[in-house]
C-alpha cells in the first residue's frame, strides 16, 4: 500500500532546504543575519525522513505481511546516489583549479567518506567544526547529514523489523526510550563536545525517531488527528515553532539539545494536525512551495559546493548580490539535475540495473581518482614554487619528543637537552606553538635546556579559566580542557622556583583582548564571531590582563622574560591568497601578486595589546617585535606576507617555517647578548 502523497511535506521540504541555504549564504541584512539558525533545516530534513521512512516500513509489514530489504535499498541508491555522483564529477575539475594540496587531499578524503557515507565520521575526526570558516570552504562538508540518514536506513530497516517481529507489543516503548537516551545524550554531549553532538547518528536518531513515532501511531489509528480545532490551531504554533528556531538560535544555545526541541516539535505539529483547509497547510502547498520542496534534495547537494568554489575564488566578498546569485545558479543546476537526473532515476519504469550499473561506473571512477589524488599529495606540481610542499607545512605540528608525541597540545610539555642548566620555557597558545620547532634546534646549537607549555587556544592567565570558545553558532567547550586554571596556577607557581632561566611569553592577545576576530578592512575577515569567558577562579586580580601582568613581573626579577608582541594577522588564508591570486592575473598578464595588508589596521588591532605588554616593566624584560620585520619594509605603511621565495605565514594569522625563522633569529640574538 503506498503512502498517500502531501504536498505540505514538500512544502516543509522548501521550509527546510531555504533555511539551510540562507545560512550558509550568511545573508546579513542591517549588520544582522536573521538566518543564524538556519542550520535547523537538516532538523526539519531528518524529522521528515523518520516520519516517511517508517511509514514505508510499518505500512509495508502491516499490508503485505513481510518486508522487503532489496526493494528498500534499491529505492535508496535510486533516490541518493545519482545526484550525488553528478555534483561530485562537476566538482573535481573545480578542485583541480582551485584548491591547494592540502585541501585537494582533504577534498578527496571527504568525497570517499560521503560515497561510503562516513562524511560525519571524517569531518568530526579531521577536526572539522560545522559553521567555522573553514568549514565554509569545504565542498561537501554538508555531505555530513546524508551520512547520518543512510546508516539510520542501514541500520533501524533491520532493528524495526526484529522489534516488530519479536516484541511488537513494545515497539512503540522501545522507540521512545530510545528517543529519549539519545535526547538526552544529545544535550550532554553539546554541553561537553560539541563536534561529536552535532555529526553523530546517537545524538541525531532521535529527531528521525520523533517522525517514526508519528508514523507508528498514524498506521496503528489508520489516521492523524481528526479534531478540528486542533488542526485549525497546532499548525501555526508549529510553524512559529520553526521559524522562532531559526531566527532567534542564540550564540550560547547548544545543538542538538532541548534548544531543538521546538523546531522538532513544531514539525511534528505540522505533519500531525495538518489540514487541507487549515492556513499553514494551505501555505505549505502552495505550487511554488511544493516545487522547491520537489527539488530539495538537487538544492541541497548544488548549494554548498557552489558556495564554497566561490569562496575559495574570493568571489563573494560579503557581497549580497553575489550571494543572491549564488542562489539562484544553484536553483537552475538543481532544476536540471532533478528533471535530466534524479526523477528519471527514480522511475520505476526503468529497471534497477539501468540505473544500478553507471552508478557502479562512475563509483569506481570517482573512488579511483580520489586515492591517487591523496597517494599524489594532492599534485604538488600544481603549484608555482612558493607554494610548494615545504612553504605550507603548520610548523606546530613538527616537533615531537623522544617518545614521538606532538610537542603542541602536549600538557606534561617538551624537554629537550636536560642535561643542560640554562633553560629556556616557551610559554603561549598555537602563535608560540610555530616558534618550537625552529627554535629547538636554535637553542640545542647555544647548549640551553628547551621546555615548551604550548596549547592551542591557552594563553598564560594565571587564575583564569578559558571556559567556553563560541564560534559561529555553536558552542565549543574550551577544546583543552586541561588548560584548565589549575593548569596555569600550578605552571605560575613552579615558574616561581626558578632562577636564572628564561621565559618566552607571547600569543594572540588581540583575539583574547578584543574578544573578535580579525577584519582586514580588505575584503579579509575571519568568518564566524569569537566569544570567550574567562572565569576568574582566585578573584586575585580584575582581568586577564592584570593577572598576565604580575605574573610575568614576578618571574622576571630572577629570570629573563622575552615578551613577543603581536604578529599581523592577515583576514585570509594566505596559501589560498597567492594561488586564486595569481590565477586572476595571469588572465591579465599581471606578475605582481604581493598580498599585503594595513600597518595602520594592525596598530589599531594591537593598540590594547601594546599597552598590556609595555606596562611590564623590569630590568631583565626583552622584547620582540614581528612586525618590525614585516611592515614598513617593503612597502610603506604595509605588512608584507611574504616575498618572492617564501611564506611568512601558513594560514590566516599563524607564521610559516620561515616566518618563526624570522622570529627565532631575533631572540637568540637577544638571548645571547643580553645579560
Amino acid at each position: 500500500m503506498n503512502i498517500k502523497y502531501r504536498p505540505e511535506i514538500d512544502g516543509l521540504r522548501a521550509i527546510a532546504v531555504l533555511a539551510v541555504i540562507l545560512y550558509h549564504a550568511e545573508i546579513t541584512i542591517f549588520n544582522h543575519q536573521p538566518f543564524k539558525g538556519g542550520f535547523i533545516g537538516v532538523d526539519i530534513f531528518f524529522v521528515i525522513s523518520g516520519y516517511l521512512i517508517t511509514s514505508i516500513i510499518l505500512r509495508e509489514i502491516k499490508f503485505s505481511g513481510y518486508f522487503s530489504f532489496k526493494k528498500f535499498y534499491e529505492r535508496r541508491v535510486r533516490r541518493i546516489l545519482p545526484v550525488l555522483l553528478l555534483v561530485i564529477l562537476v566538482s573535481l575539475p573545480l578542485a583541480w583549479l582551485y584548491l591547494l594540496p592540502l585541501s585537494f587531499v582533504d577534498f578527496s578524503k571527504s568525497i570517499l567518506s560521503s560515497l561510503f557515507f562516513i562524511s560525519n565520521l571524517f569531518f568530526n575526526y579531521s577536526g572539522q567544526e560545522y559553521g567555522l570558516e573553514s568549514g565554509l570552504l569545504k565542498p561537501f562538508l554538508h555531505t555530513w547529514s546524508l551520512s547520518v540518514e543512510e546508516q539510520f536506513y542501514l541500520i533501524f530497516p533491520v532493528i524495526f523489523f526484529l522489534i516488530i517481529k519479536y516484541f511488537q507489543k513494545i515497539f512503540i516503548q522501545t522507540i521512545i526510550v530510545i528517543l529519549l537516551i539519545s535526547l538526552f545524550s544529545a544535550h550532554w554531549t553539546s554541553e561537553n563536545n560539541s563536534s561529536i553532538s552535532f555529526y553523530f547518528l546517537h545524538t541525531r536518531i532521535w529527531e528521525i525517531l520523533a517522525g517514526s513515532i508519528l508514523a507508528f501511531y498514524e498506521i496503528e489509528k489508520g489516521e492523524r488527528s481528526s479534531n478540528r480545532i486542533l488542526n485549525k490551531i497546532l499548525p501555526s504554533i508549529g510553524f512559529f515553532l520553526i521559524i522562532f528556531n531559526i531566527i532567534f538560535f542564540k550564540l550560547y544555545f547548544a545543538h542538538p539539545s532541548f534548544y531543538t526541541l521546538p523546531a522538532v516539535i513544531g514539525i511534528c505539529l505540522i505533519i500531525w494536525f495538518s489540514d487541507k483547509d487549515e492556513p499553514i497547510t494551505k501555505f505549505l502547498s502552495l505550487k511554488f512551495i511544493v516545487g522547491i520542496g520537489l527539488i530539495s534534495y538537487s538544492l541541497y547537494l548544488w548549494h554548498f559546493p557552489i558556495f564554497a568554489f566561490a569562496r575559495v575564488y574570493d568571489l563573494i566578498q560579503n557581497k549580497f548580490e553575489i550571494k543572491i546569485l549564488i542562489i539562484f545558479i544553484s536553483f537552475i543546476f538543481s532544476i536540471f539535475s532533478f528533471y535530466l537526473i534524479e526523477k528519471p532515476a527514480r522511475n520505476k519504469k526503468k529497471s534497477f540495473k539501468t540505473v544500478l550499473y553507471p552508478i557502479l561506473i562512475v563509483y569506481l571512477i570517482v573512488i579511483t581518482f580520489s586515492f591517487i589524488v591523496i597517494q599524489k599529495e594532492g599534485f604538488n606540481l600544481r603549484l608555482p614554487e612558493i607554494l610548494k610542499k615545504e612553504n605550507l607545512k603548520q610548523p606546530w605540528s613538527l616537533l615531537r619528543n623522544i617518545n614521538d608525541e606532538e610537542c603542541h597540545n602536549n600538557l606534561l610539555g617538551c624537554k629537550f637537552n636536560t642535561k643542560s642548566k640554562e633553560k629556556v620555557f616557551l610559554i603561549g597558545d598555537s602563535h608560540m606553538s610555530v616558534l618550537m620547532y625552529d627554535l629547538k634546534d636554535k637553542l640545542l646549537n647555544l647548549d640551553k635546556q628547551f621546555i615548551t607549555s604550548v596549547f592551542n587556544g591557552c594563553s598564560y592567565f594565571p587564575g583564569f579559566e578559558p571556559k567556553l570558545f563560541r564560534k559561529n553558532n555553536f558552542i565549543r567547550v574550551n577544546p583543552h580542557p586541561r588548560c584548565n586554571s589549575d593548569y596555569l596556577i600550578t605552571l605560575e607557581k613552579n615558574f616561581k622556583k626558578e632562577t636564572n632561566a628564561t621565559f618566552i611569553f607571547g600569543g594572540r592577545f588581540p583575539l583574547y583582548l578584543n574578544n573578535s576576530y580579525f577584519n582586514n578592512r580588505e575584503g579579509g575577515v575571519e568568518g564566524g564571531k569569537w566569544e570567550a569567558k574567562y572565569v576568574n577562579k582566585n578573584k586575585k586580580f580584575p582581568n586577564i590582563s592584570s593577572s598576565f601582568i604580575n605574573s610575568v613581573e614576578n618571574i622576571s626579577k630572577k629570570n629573563k622574560v622575552v615578551l613577543i608582541y603581536p604578529v599581523p594577522e592577515i583576514g585570509w588564508n594566505l596559501p589560498n591568497r597567492i594561488w586564486i591570486k595569481r590565477k586572476k592575473n595571469l588572465l591579465i598578464g599581471d606578475k605582481r601578486n604581493y598580498v599585503t595588508t594595513s600597518y595602520k589596521v594592525y596598530k589599531e588591532r594591537t593598540k590594547t595589546s601594546f599597552e598590556m605588554l609595555d606596562s611590564i616593566k623590569g630590568k631583565n624584560i626583552i622584547r620582540i617585535y614581528p612586525h618590525k620585520l614585516l611592515c614598513n619594509t617593503k612597502i610603506k605603511n604595509r605588512c608584507l606576507t611574504h616575498d618572492d621565495n617564501v611564506l611568512f605565514y601558513s594560514d590566516f594569522d599563524h607564521l610559516s617555517i620561515e616566518g618563526s625563522r624570522l622570529i627565532n633569529n631575533l631572540i637568540i640574538d637577544k638571548i645571547r647578548y643580553k645579560k
